[in-house]
Order: structure tokens, then sequence, then C-alpha cells
């Protein structure tokens, strides 16, 4: 059968009574007032009366019932064997996928109760499941939609404007179709796929848009979609080809025998057949009475003829002097043209003038274009070559560090040089205390002049025993000093790891702050997937989306389509890509000003932009062998140019991830050369010709919302290295507050020590000053004055001796803290060398930018100027070749004219002298006429007609009755053909119908009654056939809900064997199924469609699909729970 046009209805178009496709009719005038018979064969006694009076040849189709039944049971003995056996032959190969005309995938923005739903469809079985108010037949509603089908047919509204999304203006439903193959429509146009867009208002506009599938917009016609449907052969309004809930509710359960042979009819097109070929009989029957009617004016039109004739004859005598008249009118016209003709060559001959001046224009502009593409290079290589510079946060970082360590040894010293100038001004009391003792007793020594000698050696073994407590005490006080110098290095190194301990305990505390931050972010980044590049991205998008663009529409963020796959190197690879996965890319280089201006306007100014070419390199060679992790392997990327975008600036494809440097330098010799990443922070390279080289990456801030694709993974290893860190901090603290006690009961016995130490210091003053008190009473004459001043004197010269142990006591550590601040204070200077120079290097890589900037503004000055020039030369070319095609296009209208009036004729005079010629003679001419009453040309004219006027009336009548009893043969021919796609289609409905229930158990059969227009199915389920036999079939009315349902399914299936529309789609099929019916069914459903041939099946259910497996022909999605604030479905498979 020919494929038909889909009906591509508005909004607000009424649906027809019946539910079927419009048909285009041709009928007369005269036909309207007829009603069509309700099928062809059914005919009544009063049009074979009206058929028998208008035309004897036409043959009586008397329709026989008992003829007819028989024919039919013939016709099933005939051919049922043939259709059984290539039914079953038929399930046992699988169907191949359809080329065109099926469903790739649909978008419904603002419909129903959808914010945003997007998804695809497999090329044969589709489940869609979800609960009830998920908006599942939303999904059906706009395929019906888009494909425009009448909102009514959708049970779902009364008009387009009650499917828009409460609260919104708007929808729209756009709807992807298949179009490849040899019998692909239009391909060169639409591509491999057509788009089609259906938006609609509440004010009740409603457009189309059908684009190709690079989203160029092809049409906006309703005609179009007609014919894209009609070619696919589509049938949107068709019952059987999309059987909404209600309908498929309605069919399942309450279908009256009638309402099931007219849905037959309706499903399989030959209801529309039959009201065809209805309205063809109705016309052919009006065009028989018209012919009549002609025939009957025949003799008027003969005698018309001979009236104008005799009348033509009298005014044969004029006729010379009106060829003279011809041929001056003749010469006339030809004589305009002439004047035409001068006036087009001078407009051309001007056009051509100005058209010389083009290509020096050209030229200029395509010379200020290249240096301007030229000076776009150099600028990518330029920011190229700045952004390869880097960043000196690492030198910054270790200057820090060192300068840190200066300080540090700096207040040391500083502590150290004020006990030196305290020593050192102790020292100098003593020695002016001692000098004043020394004075003294000098002075009293010269007037002693003798020694007495009596008494004294009981004096001097007391002056003995004194000197030996002394030296004890003395012994004592060393030991108690060495105690002391001891205690105060452990108080040292205990000091020197307590600040160690601290500094951990920080550095803890912020990693335990900086993990909470991070998930902070990762939790953002789940509802904002864009907040991780940058500021307001989600309004550069948009603005890339509205915005025209020289060449591809940019690409980025380019993170956006790299997913991280070794979440264990995900800190790594975010301090290392992250400037590239912020970045974004396009392909011709005037769009980097564009793209630039609109991330600057959205407050992203050091956002970087790349230019790449769209052409995708094999990069496999530059891979290392297969065991060998790289950056590449280590991420998934959906985007084959951001792929290679991210090979040409950052080489993934070959840089090898370690876990650390030892492994990633083993890695590399084994690989000969290459270069590595290091999870402990180095950058590794091997070259080729030998040598390695080690250095610590770069630090700075790394944003944790980078490749955070899998954010709960993500949250969920920061809360674990937060655990671990709050257990370090905990023993960190601990520790801290271990070295604090030691340190403390340390610094007790020091000053224990100390306490010690004076009063050993006390014993030995006052054994001093005993051995001095009795040394003085050796001497008889030495006043007792003196003994004191040497006593005090030795006092000073004990206390000097300290101060110079405490002074070299010192001495050593300020002498290692002088050195190693000398060493750091180099380091540090090196360090700022290595800054200045980079910041020399990358403030000569900004003006060379710069000065690039402004050359470039200059060349684009150029190219405007030229532009502006060469738009003013072309409108001002255009101009001209307007004037000139009017001129043209008037030449040849005056020359056609003149053509259809006579043959060129050669004149060489002007229009206004052969004017004055033709005036004379028709002035004589027209005197002549008077004396006639008509002119010779209205004579003429008057006979042609009357002559044309019988041969059209004869020669249509003759064709019209030959076409009229041509169309009533074929009729008749088309008539017995569609009685006979009946009789197969019903046949094949009947065996398919009980092959199915076979699968169940069940025996039933489909009982068609052509003449009384009825379909009824007679059911005998296994139960029946043990306990009644098999002479008792059930009704569907007394079969379960089960029975029921799993029959209409046998008989629905057995209906989509007869129908060509590549698309079938069914609403809420199993709701009354019990378990066992269901996975029959769904299992049957499956078979259907694996052994279908180019056919795709769209099936929505409430019921969960767990005894179905998903495979490479049967799809399961599943919708969400129901929301009205959804976004893009999550898919089951």
């Amino acid at each position: 059968m020919p494929k038909r046009r889909a009906a591509v209805d508005s909004d607000d178009e009424a649906p027809s009574v019946d539910g079927t496709p419009a048909s285009k009719r041709a009928r007369t005038d005269e036909s309207d007032d007829e009603s069509p018979a309700p099928a062809p064969n059914k005919r009544g006694a009063k049009s074979k009366a009206r058929r028998k009076d208008e035309s004897e040849s036409e043959e009586d189709q008397d329709d026989d019932e008992g003829a007819s039944g028989e024919a039919d049971r013939e016709f099933e003995e005939q051919f049922g064997a043939s259709i059984r056996a290539n039914y079953e032959s038929k399930q046992k190969t699988a169907g191949g996928v359809a080329e065109f005309g099926i469903i790739e995938g649909i978008e419904l923005h603002q419909f129903m109760c959808h914010q945003r739903l997007t998804f695809s469809f497999g090329p044969q079985m589709n489940f869609i499941i979800g609960h009830n108010g998920s908006g599942k037949s939303a999904v059906l509603t706009g395929i019906t939609v888009a494909l425009g089908g009448k909102a009514a047919s959708t049970g779902r509204g009364s008009g387009l404007k009650s499917f828009i999304r409460e609260g919104q203006n708007a929808a729209e439903v756009t709807i992807v179709l298949k179009n490849q193959g040899e019998e692909a429509y239009k391909p060169k146009e639409y591509g491999k796929s057509i788009v089609i867009n259906r938006r609609f208002t509440k004010e009740g506009n409603s457009s189309w848009k059908i684009k190709s599938k690079d989203g160029r917009v092809i049409s906006t016609k309703k005609e179009e979609l007609a014919a894209i449907c009609d070619h696919m052969n589509i049938q949107v309004d068709n019952p059987m080809n999309v059987l909404t809930q209600d309908s498929a509710r309605q069919f399942l359960s309450a279908s009256s025998p009638g309402d099931k042979y007219k849905f037959f009819l309706r499903g399989t097109q030959l209801s529309q057949l039959s009201d065809e070929y209805t309205a063809c009989l109705a016309n052919v029957s009006a065009t028989s009475r018209v012919l009549v009617q002609k025939k009957e004016a025949i003799p008027d039109l003969k005698a018309n003829l001979k009236e104008a004739t005799a009348r033509f004859q009298e005014a044969t005598k004029a006729r010379d002097q009106a060829r003279k008249v011809d041929e001056l009118k003749k010469e006339l016209a030809w004589a305009h043209v002439n004047t035409k003709q001068a006036e087009m060559e001078g407009k051309q001959d001007e056009v051509a003038k100005q058209e010389r001046r083009l290509p020096k224009i050209q030229e200029n502009l395509k010379l200020a274009k290249g240096k301007l593409e030229e000076i776009d290079e150099a600028m990518i290589a330029l920011e190229e070559e700045h952004d390869a510079i880097g960043s000196p946060d690492h030198l910054q970082t270790k200057k820090k560090e060192v300068q840190a360590k200066i300080r540090t040894n700096g207040e040391e010293l500083r502590r150290f040089h004020e006990e030196m100038k305290g020593i050192n001004r102790e020292i100098a009391q003593v020695d002016s205390t001692i000098k004043g003792y020394q004075d003294q007793i000098d002075a009293e020594m010269k007037r002693l002049q003798a020694d007495t000698e009596s008494a004294r050696q009981e004096t001097q073994d007391k002056i003995i025993k004194a000197r030996e407590q002394q030296t004890a005490a003395e012994n004592e006080l060393e030991q108690i000093r060495q105690k002391i110098s001891d205690a105060d290095t452990q108080l040292g190194q205990l000091k020197k790891e307590g600040n160690m301990a601290e500094r951990k305990a920080n550095d803890l505390r912020g990693q335990i702050m900086q993990c909470d931050s991070a998930i902070q972010n990762c939790e953002k980044a789940e509802s904002d997937r864009y907040a991780a590049y940058g500021n307001n991205i989600k309004e550069v998008i948009q603005r890339i989306e509205q915005t025209r663009w020289q060449g591809q529409k940019p690409l980025g963020p380019l993170g956006i389509h790299v997913k991280l796959l070794k979440p264990e190197y995900g800190q790594l690879l975010r301090q290392q890509l992250g400037q590239q996965l912020t970045s974004f890319a396009v392909t011709h280089p005037r769009d980097l000003s564009t793209l630039k201006k609109i991330l600057q306007d959205a407050k992203n100014p050091q956002t970087v932009i790349h230019t790449f070419s769209p052409d995708l390199f094999d990069y496999r060679h530059g891979e290392p062998p297969d065991g060998v992790l790289t950056v590449l392997r280590a991420l998934e990327i959906d985007n084959p140019h951001v792929l290679r975008i991210l090979i040409n600036k950052m080489s993934i494809e070959s840089r090898v991830l370690a876990p650390n440097r030892k492994e990633g330098e083993q890695t590399l010799r084994d690989l000969g050369h290459g270069y590595a990443w290091t999870k402990d922070g180095f950058n590794l390279v091997r070259w080729k010709e030998g040598g390695e080289s080690s250095v610590p990456a770069g630090g700075g801030q790394v944003n944790p919302m980078l490749l955070a694709a899998q954010a709960t993974l993500e949250i969920q290893q920061y809360r674990e290295q937060k655990a671990q860190h709050e257990a370090d901090y905990q023993t960190a603290t601990m520790s801290v507050k271990n070295l604090t006690a030691q340190w403390t009961t340390l610094r007790k016995e020091v000053d224990h020590l100390n306490r010690q130490q004076r009063e050993v210091d006390e014993r030995r003053h006052r054994a001093r000053t005993r051995a001095t008190q009795l040394q003085n009473e050796l001497n008889a004459d030495i006043p007792i004055h003196m003994g004191a001043i040497q006593g005090a004197m030795e006092i000073s010269q004990g206390e000097r001796a300290t101060l110079l142990k405490q002074a070299e006591a010192i001495a050593p550590r300020r002498n290692e803290l002088d050195a190693e601040n000398i060493k750091l204070t180099t380091e540090k200077d090196k360090i700022q060398h290595e800054i200045n120079e980079f910041d020399t290097v990358k403030q000569a890589a900004k003006e060379k930018i710069m000065r690039a900037v402004d050359n470039r503004t200059v060349l684009n000055k150029d190219v405007f100027h030229w532009e502006k020039k060469l738009t003013e030369e072309t409108k001002s070319v255009d101009t001209a070749k307007e004037a000139a095609e009017v001129v043209v296009e008037e030449f040849k209208q005056w020359t056609a004219k003149a053509e259809q009036y006579c043959e060129r004729v050669e004149t060489r005079r002007s229009p206004e002298i052969v004017q004055r010629n033709l005036h004379s003679v028709q002035a004589a001419l027209q005197d002549r006429e008077k004396q006639q009453g008509a002119t010779v040309e209205e004579m003429t004219v008057e006979v042609n007609k009357a002559k044309d006027r019988l041969e059209k009336a004869d020669s249509d009548l003759k064709q019209m009755m030959t076409l009229n009893k041509a169309l009533k043969e074929s009729l008749n021919a088309r008539l017995a053909r569609w009685q006979e796609f009946r009789r197969h289609i019903a046949l094949r409905c009947k065996i398919v119908f009980s092959l199915h229930l076979s699968q169940r158990g069940y025996y039933g059969k489909v009982m068609f009654d052509h003449d009384k227009e009825t379909l009824q199915l007679k059911v005998q389920t296994d139960d029946q056939a043990a306990t009644q036999g098999a002479s008792r079939d059930k009704d569907p009315r007394s079969l379960s809900g089960g029975e029921k349902s799993f029959s209409t399914i046998c008989l629905l299936l057995s209906l989509w064997e007869s129908i060509g529309c590549p698309i079938r789609c069914l609403d809420e099929f199993d709701v009354f199924m019990d378990a066992v019916n269901r996975r029959i069914s769904m299992k049957m459903m499956i078979d259907t469609a694996n052994s279908s041939d180019k056919k795709q099946y769209i099936l929505i259910t409430p019921q969960d699909m767990n005894n179905i497996a998903p495979g490479p022909t049967v799809r399961v999605q599943r919708m969400s729970d129901p929301e009205r604030n959804q976004g893009i479905l999550q898919f089951a498979s």
C-alpha cells in the first residue's frame, strides 16, 4: 500500500469525529450533498439504482453475505498455512534496525509536569517505567504534539495550552528522527538526523522549526513536516501507532465488538481507504451528470459558430487595410524593443565599469585579513608562551620558609647578644671592684714591716681545714654547674621539639579546615556544576549560545568534559591541570576577542583561551605501553576536541603518573625517556640522550571542586582525610602537652639545681672567708679590716671566673647561628634572584603581548576600513546591477511580448515616426468599420472563440467520458483489492493471535464479521480446558483482569503485524495484569520487537522491570519519583 500523508494539525484544529487522519478528496460542488458509503462492501439499494440510472454499463455489485463468508473460508484454507509458516520463520530471525523513521531522542521543556526532560531511545524495544505521577505519559504526548498530532487525540487536554507547565508562558517539544540509508529524506539537507522542534505559548501561538543534524533550520512550515511523516510512513494520529493511556485502558477493558472492528479498520488504514473510495464513487457519479449536461450544449455551440462565420465573411473586404495596420503595429512593437535594448546596453556598461574597481579593494582586504590572521596566530603563540612560563609560587613559598628561619635565628642571636652585653657589664664592674680592693691591700701592706710568728701553728691547721672545705665546695659547685648546663641543653632540645610539634598541630588544624572547605565546595559543586570554573559561568555559556561566531561554537570550560577515574590522583591532577580545566577554546582567531570580552564581563579576566583545529588526529602512537598509568588513562574525556587540546597543551597521552618519586624515576628508566608527575609532589623528566631531572612541583591554591564529577566519592574521601587529620591532630596535641610537661619538670629541676648552686656557693664563700680570717690572724700586725678586703676581693675574683665561663658557653652556639644565617641569607638572595629573573621574563612576555595587541588594533582598523569600502562599492555595484536587471527584465518582457505578437521586424525608425504613420492608417480603417458595426479583429476573434468553444466542449466531453469510464473500472479493481487486503490482514491477525495465546497455554480465535462490521475474541484458558473441555470459549468480558489484558495484548500485537508505520507506542498496557501474564506479555513484546524488521517500540508502564534484562535491543529507562522541579533523567540503563 502506498505511503499516506500524516495529518499535521495546529492547536486550534477541531478533532475529527472518528479520530482518523483527514484525507485529500477531490469533490465537485454537486457531490457535497451526498453522504459517502460507510465501507466499500456495503452498498444500499438506492445507491445501486442511482448507478444504474447514471450509467447502464456499470456492473451491479450486490453483496451476498453467504457468498462472502464462503469466500473468506476458502481464502483461509488457501493462504492460512503459508501465512503461518511465513510468520513462524520470521520469528526465528532477528529483524533489522530501521535506517529512518524511528525516534532517536526527545526533549521536553516546560511541558506538562517537566521542567526539562531529555533522553534517547533505542532502535527497537524501549520501556519507560516510573511511579504514578512521574510524567511518563508526557513522553507519548510530546511525540504526538511534535509530529503534528491533534491535542485532543492525546487524551491529556483539549488544546496545546493545557500542556504548558503551570506558571510558564511557553513550552517546547523537540524530537530527533533517524534519517539514514538509501531512502533517507533529503539527506543532503538534513544529514543523518532530522530535529523537529515545536514551540507553543499561552497566547495560542504555535511554531515549528525543522532542523538538520548540525542545528541548521531547514524549514518552519507544517507542509514540510507533513512531507517528512508521509515519506517515513509515520501516522501519529493512528490509534494503533500511538495508543495513549486512556485509549489503552478503553481498548483493554471496555471496547465492544463493533468498536474493535472500527479500531481494526482505522489502525490498518482500511477505513481511510474505504472513505476515500466512497468519495471517489460519489465524484464519478457527479461527473456523469455533468457530462450529460455538457452533451446537451453541443448543438447550441454549433449554431453560434455558423452565425459568427457568416458575419466574418462580410467583413473580409477590409482585410487589406487591416493588414497594413498589423504591419505597422508589428514595426512599432519592435521599434520600442530597439529603444529598450539601447537603454539596457548603457546600464550594462555602467555596471562593468563599477565592477572593475572591486578586485583591487578585495585584494587590499585580503592582504589586511592575512596580516590580521598572522598577528592573531602570533598572539596565540605569545599567550601560550606566557602561560608556559608558569607561576613563581613555589619560589615565594621557599623564600618565606628561609626568611622564617632567618628571623628565628636572629631572635636567638639577639637573645645571646643581650646575654653577652649583660655578662660584659658584670665583668667590667667586677674588674673595677677587684682593682679597688687590690689598691687598698697594697697600701696597707706597705705599712706592715714584719710578720709575727707567735701561735701560728694552730691557726695554720684551721686554715688548711678551711681550704679543704672550700675545695670540696668548689668541686661540688662545678658538678652542679655541669648538671645545669646539661639541663639547659635538654631544655633547648625540648623547646625545639615542642615548637616543631606545635607547628605540626597548627598545620594539621589548617588541613582540617581545608577539608571542611573542600567538603563545602564539593557539596556546592553537586548543586552547581559550573561553580568550580569561575564566576558566573552559566551566564558565560548562555551568551556563547546566543552569539554568532566566525568558527565553531567555543568549547568550555574544558573541565566539564573531564571525569576523574583515579580519585587517588585527584589533588595532583587538580594542581597540574587546574588552569587548563577552567580554560575555553575557539577554532577561529577572530573569536578570541569576543570570547575574552564575554569572560571579562563575567569577572573572569584571567581565564585562558586556546585556539584549536577541529581535526581529530591520531594520538595513539604517542602513548606508552598499556601497563603504564598516564594522565589520559586516569581521566575520562567525553569530547574528542577537548581530549586533543589537553594532549597538545599538556601531553596527557604520554605523561606518566606515579605514587612517589622513586617509582616514577624507575618507570621513566624502563620507558627510556618521558615525563612524570608524582603524588609526593615532583615533576620528573628523563631525556632520550640520557640524564634525568627532578623538580618539586609548585604549590598554590587548588580548587577541590575541579574534577569533582563524583562529588559524593570526593566528599567521602575528604571526610576520611579529615578524620585522619583529626586523629593526627589529637596525637600532635598530646605530644605538645607531653613535651610541655617534660619541659616544666626539667625547668623545676634546673631551678632546684640553681638553689643548690647558691647554697654550695655560700658554703664555699664561708669556707674561703674563714680561711682568710684565719690567715689574717696569723699576721697579728695586719689590721682586721685587711682580711675583710682580701675576702671581698676573692669573692669578686670567683664571680669573674663564673661570668667568663658563662660567656665561653654562649660563644659556640652564637658562632653556629652566625654561620647558618650567612648560608640562609645567601640562599634567600639566590631565590630572590630567581624570582626577579622570572618576573623579568614574565614582564617581557606581557610586553610582547601588549605590542601584538596594539598591532592587531591597527590591523583591525585596516580590515574594517577595507570591509566598509568593499561594502560601499559592492552596494553601489548591486544598485547598478539592480537598475540594469530591471532594464534587462523590461527588455526581455518587451521582447517576449513582441515575439508573442509577431516575428521580429527589422526597423531603424523611431517609435514616434511609426506611431504617426499608424494613426493615419487606423483613422481610414475606422471610417469603414463604422459602416460595418464591428472591426475585422473583433469578427475574427468572435469566429475563433466560437470555434474553440465547440471543439473544446466536444473534446472535453469525449475525454471526460473516457476518463470517467476508466475511473469506474479502476475503482472496481481497487475495491476488489481492498477486500483482498482486508482478508489478508484479518487472516494474519487470526493466526498471530492464536500463536500468541498459545504461549500462555490458552486457545482462542478472532472472529471477523465483515458484513456486520464486528470483531469478537473467543478465548479458552488453561483452567477451562481442564474443567469444561475444548467446547467452551470465554467471552473476553468474563475473563479475569490479567486474562483480559493478556488476550487484548495478543490482539494488539496481531494487529501491529499489519501496519507499516515504523513506530509503535503503548501506554500503561499492563495495569490489569498479574505477574505471570505480565512476564509472558513482556517476553512476547520483546520477541516481536526483535523479529520485527525496522520497527521501534516505546512502551510505558508503572510496574517494575526486574524480570526484564536490558540488552542490545532492549532499553529500560526509569523516571524519577514524582517531582515538579525535576531536571535531566537519570537512566536506569
